[in-house]
Order: C-alpha cells, then structure tokens, then sequence
C-alpha cells in the first residue's frame, strides 16, 4: 500500500486507546469462564502455565511491535506479510484472520442472548444477537476513535472485575480471613497433591485453555495505520504485556485457589462466580453475568474492527474484492465492515440451527488458527531481521534470533499437544487442512485472473 492511500486512513486512535485495546486482546472469556476447567486440568501449576504462554506472547508481540514499526506507513501485520513472505501468504494469513476473528466471535455473540435472559427471561434469544450487531456496526462505522473509547470501557469493567478479586484475596490473607469456614491460605496452593497434582500430562493439556484465553491479543497489530502516535503509543502498548500478564492472570489465579481449594472450584460455571458469591459479595451472579456479557460484547467489537481491517488489507493488495478497499468519508473501510457483519450476523442465526457439537468444533478451529497467525507474524519478522541484520528502529526483539526460535518452536509445541486432546485433535487437522485449501486457491485465484 502507498504513502498516497494510507494517508486517506484516519489516525484517531490515542494512546489510552492502544492500551485498552491490547488489554481487552489479553482478557476475555477464556480467563471469565475457561479458567475453572485449566485449573481442574492442571491445579495450581495453571500459574506456571499462565506464566510461560505469558512470556512467549510477550516475544511474539515485540516480534510484532518490530515488525509494523519499521514501517509506520504499513496500515496491519497483514502488509507486512506480504512484503516479507509474499503475496501467497499476505492471502492464506489475512483470510484466516479474517475467518478466525468471526468464528471466535460467533460463539460470544451467541452467548449474549443466553447472558441476557438472566435479566429478561422472556426476551427471545434471536433478538440480544440481533441488537448487539446491528449496534456495534453501527458504531463501527462512526469512525475508529469512536471504536477505541467503547473498546476502552469494555476493557476497564474487565480489569475492574479483576482487580476487584485479587484485592479481596489480598485483603483475605492479610486478615487471616476464613470462607464458608475454610481458612484463605496461600498454603492452598498445595495441600491437595503439591503444585503438580494432575502429573505433567494434566500441566500440558491445560496449555490449550491458557493460550486460548489470550487469542486476540495481536490485535494491536491493526491499530498501526489508525494510530496518532504509533512509534510511541504501540511500544508502551506491548511493553506493559508483562505486568498485565502478572497483575491479571497469575495474580487472580492466586487469589482464587487461596481463597478456595483449587480442586472444590467448578468447571459448570466462572470460577469468579463462586469465589465472589462464596465471600458473600451481594449480587454476585448478577455482576458476573454482565461482567461476562461485556466480554462477549468486546469480542464481538473486536471482531468487527479486525476483520474489516483486515479485507480492507487483502484489497488493497489485490487479494479481496475492490470495494472492501474503499473508505467512507470518515476514513472508515464501510463495505469490508458491513460484509463482515453481515457474515457474523448470519452465522449466528446458524448457531439456532445447527447442532451446538458442530459450533464447538468451528470455536476449536478459530482457536487454532490464531497460533497459526501468531507463527506467521513470527516467521515474517526473522525474515525481516535476516534482510536488516541491525533492525531499522530502537524497538528491536530482545534475544534475537534466540528468543525468535524459541517461540515459534513452543507455538509448534502446542500444536502437538492440541493433536493428542481428544476434543482439538479434529479442529487441529480441519485448521490444516483450511491453510492447505486456502494456499491452493490462491494459485487457483491467480490462474483464473
């Protein structure tokens, strides 16, 4: 993409903005609901495991930051990789993103209509989907400052409900506090089994749920061409990824299974649910069920904005229809939002028809797919360093190529694990086969044209 079209996108997005939105990347369902089934798989060493998914998204977002800031011109990720691992694979990576983003979304989206019957049991389940769409479309296509201050209070309730566990965990321990007559302990943590009570086996099957609950988090890596700042804002974005991942994660693993032994937490409903209930927080299932609701809420946002950014990407390099390459007058890529849209809005009504094992399968997909993005963005920037040896800007990869190396052989790792857990080994070969159909269809594509 030249300088010329580039300019035409509209650099509204602050640097409180980026912020909040790589926060919302690194918080979402998987923490709210998935962690009572990765603290039953793996008990306290989920710390560990959060821990060392952690530091490896940690390298794979420098990677990242490195990678869009040699060249601030770039609009995503996605022009970066066209330029260093060519057109093909600027096709299959931005396709699948594009895919991976609407799936994810898909089974959020659904959710919203179950969340809120909790308040309005009679409202028909068709009609919260329905709404939330059309709204989060419409706001879409204000314009993209307009995207990142939603995204923002989305994000901020998320860290509010948070925060709001580890500082009564912190309060709880400091008092010698006792919950439904147990005492709040850091002893917890091990009493039952030591660290590893489910033996290594149930450490690594619990990478699966860790990692999916940071799937998104690369999406600051949109945000570089709508950025007022990016050279200053994007660093600082990705920099505090460690005390996030500190704060947030280990932190509310830790206030959780002190609170209540890691093997009475249930895997039927968030884990957050019980703990604030169990501490007799008054109307606790009430403000998890919105805390929840805006998480789902977020990952449908973020769907819309990534996937519109993304088509509107694969335009401009000739691998999507024109018209998703037009913006509106307010800067905003209008058709590829709306097309998106309307595909999500479709699926959702799907999701009522079809059998909910088949949704489980396309969410195991999306899940997969995202590693495979996070691959490519890393196997794109050691191209990168091995063209400009010294780097071309001071937000270099710490540890390269080491560090590099690494991360893509512990995403490789992963994938392994995935192919020997019963319920991602079908989603693992489907996730292969869609990047074999979509390298081939490329050349098809091209042949044609």
């Amino acid at each position: 993409m030249d300088e010329k079209q580039q300019q035409k996108l509209e650099r509204s997005l602050k640097s409180r903005h980026v912020t909040m939105i790589a926060i919302g990347g690194a918080i979402g369902t998987g923490l709210f609901l998935g962690s009572g089934t990765a603290i039953h798989q793996a008990g306290p060493s989920i710390i560990l495991s959060y821990l060392i998914v952690g530091i490896f998204c940690f390298f794979m977002m420098r990677a990242l930051g490195e990678l869009i800031l040699a060249d601030p011109s770039k609009h995503s990720f996605i022009d970066s990789v066209k330029e260093y691992l060519g057109d093909r694979m600027e096709f299959v990576a931005g396709w699948m993103y594009w895919a991976c983003w609407l799936t994810l979304a898909m089974a959020d989206l659904t959710a919203t209509g179950i969340y809120l019957k909790y308040w309005f049991p009679n409202l028909p389940q068709w009609v919260g989907p329905l709404i939330i769409v059309l709204l989060l479309m419409l706001v879409n296509m204000v314009n993209v400052g307009l995207f990142g201050e939603l995204e923002s209070w989305f994000s901020m309730i998320k860290v509010i409900a948070i925060l709001a566990l580890i500082v009564v965990g912190v309060i709880l321990l400091v008092m010698h506090g006792h919950v439904e007559g147990r005492p709040v302990t850091l002893s917890n943590l091990v009493n039952q089994g030591g660290f590893f009570p489910t033996g290594p086996m149930g450490f690594l099957i619990s990478f699966q749920m860790v990692v999916f609950a940071f799937v998104g988090i690369e999406m600051v890596g949109l945000t570089a061409g709508e950025t007022k700042n990016p050279n200053k804002d994007i660093p600082k974005a990705i920099n505090t990824l460690p005390v996030r991942i500190g704060l947030f994660y280990i932190g509310s693993m830790i206030a959780m299974m002190s609170i209540y032994p890691w093997f009475q937490i249930k895997t039927t409903s968030s884990p957050f649910v019980q703990v604030f209930a169990a501490i007799g927080v008054p109307g606790a299932a009430a403000i998890l069920n919105f805390v929840v609701l805006t998480a789902a809420m977020s990952a449908t946002n973020s769907a819309i904005f990534s996937t519109s950014r993304s088509l509107y990407s694969l335009a401009r390099s000739g691998n999507a229809p024109k018209r998703f390459g037009e913006l509106s007058a307010k800067a905003v890529p209008n058709h590829a939002l709306t097309f998106s849209s309307l595909i999500l809005f479709i699926t959702v009504i799907l999701n009522y028809i079809m059998p909910a094992g088949i949704f489980d399968v396309i969410a195991g997909i999306s899940t997969i797919t995202f590693i495979f993005t996070w691959i490519i963005i890393l196997i794109a920037h050691i191209k990168f360093r091995q063209q400009n040896p010294k780097g071309v800007t001071n937000f270099r990869m710490p540890g390269y190529p080491i560090t590099s190396w690494l991360t893509v052989i512990f995403f490789l790792a992963v994938l392994v694990i995935l192919l020997f857990i019963d319920s991602t080994r079908i989603p693992l070969i489907l996730s292969i086969a869609i990047f074999a159909l979509l390298a081939y269809g490329y050349g098809f594509l091209k042949k044609k044209n």
